[in-house]
């Protein structure tokens, strides 16, 4: 699967029996083959969602000294502020050319206690608490679907993630006023850490995924553009997900270049809902996914592997 496919997964909540099972089928497939789909229909008001990228905009348009004042402290709590260059997604690269804030929950509300009160801070619009309930939603919905392609109980994954240990990342990668170091770009390759990720991003484009087919030049895989479809969110299955079904669905390598064009000098922004399973859940190899060969991995806490990644990320 040599491109990202789109998928209406209205049918999935409200069509009969036989439409829910052909939606189902579909995401078996593109999480099998290539990772990454594009959700059509999925419910989530367009709306909200253009209000959370405006208070995005209003929070990173501040002073950095000002940001700096919520800035990410450790892997622990992993929320705050996080500078250009801080992070360094694929260790074998400069640091990436972007700037993110993390929100994570606290006893079921978005956690506030670290971040001073603010009209200009995120954390304490109505808009991005009822974002983030939003795509808790969507997300459940996925998993059902997910469970339902590997003929586990619909409420298998979703039972898993109960705790709601997800992050929501707001994202900005600015205009380049200067050459990159050699290497460097917005985001570097990498997978996601979870189960699996909700993209939204603005129609500025940049972001490319790695298919598993091989290239003309013999390589193993190409990059292939993801570009923003009006109307849709990207899904994509994580490292978590990849380990619980034995490499049956996949995560897949992803990044965000710098462009070749005057999209150099513009801001770029994207929202990323990562839901990840509770913390004190076992990730091991699902019995339907021990056909085709054993166990690639053996079982993990998940808290213990999104410690693992993110200790290597920072």
């Amino acid at each position: 699967m040599d491109e990202i496919p789109v998928i209406d997964f209205f049918l999935f909540s409200h069509g009969n029996k036989q439409a829910k099972q052909m939606v189902v089928k579909e995401i078996h497939d593109a999480c099998s083959q290539v990772g990454f789909i594009y959700l059509q229909n999925h419910g989530m008001s367009e709306d909200l969602i253009e209000k959370v990228f405006i208070q995005s905009k209003s929070f990173f348009d501040l002073p950095l000294k000002t940001k700096q004042q919520f800035a990410w402290s450790d892997e622990f709590s992993n929320q705050g502020y996080v500078g250009i260059e801080r992070e360094r997604l694929n260790p074998n690269r400069p640091g990436d050319l972007k700037e993110a804030f993390n929100l994570v929950e606290s006893r079921n509300r978005v956690n506030e206690s670290s971040i001073p009160e603010s009209q200009n801070t995120p954390i304490h619009n109505g808009y991005i608490l009822n974002f983030y309930e939003a795509c808790n939603q969507l997300a459940n919905k996925v998993l059902q679907a997910l469970a339902l392609a590997l003929e586990l109980p619909e409420n298998f994954f979703v039972d898993n993630h109960s705790n709601r240990k997800h992050t929501l990342r707001l994202l900005h990668y600015p205009p380049l006023e200067q050459k990159p170091q050699i290497g460097q770009i917005r985001a570097g390759e990498h997978s996601d850490y979870g189960s699996i990720t909700l993209l939204f991003q603005d129609s500025l484009g940049g972001l490319e995924v790695k298919t598993s087919s091989s290239g003309s030049n013999g390589d193993f895989g190409k990059w292939i553009c993801a570009p923003s479809i009006p109307n849709t969110v990207i899904v994509n299955t994580g490292d978590l997900i990849q380990r619980w079904t034995n490499h049956v669905f996949c995560s897949t390598k992803h990044r965000v270049i710098i462009p070749d064009d005057n999209r150099v000098t513009q801001s770029r922004y994207s929202l990323a809902f990562f839901c990840h399973p509770n913390d004190d859940t076992t990730v091991t190899c699902l019995e339907s996914c021990k056909k085709e060969h054993p166990p690639i991995y053996p079982p993990i806490l998940a808290g213990d592997y999104l410690l693992s990644r993110l200790r290597a990320t920072y």
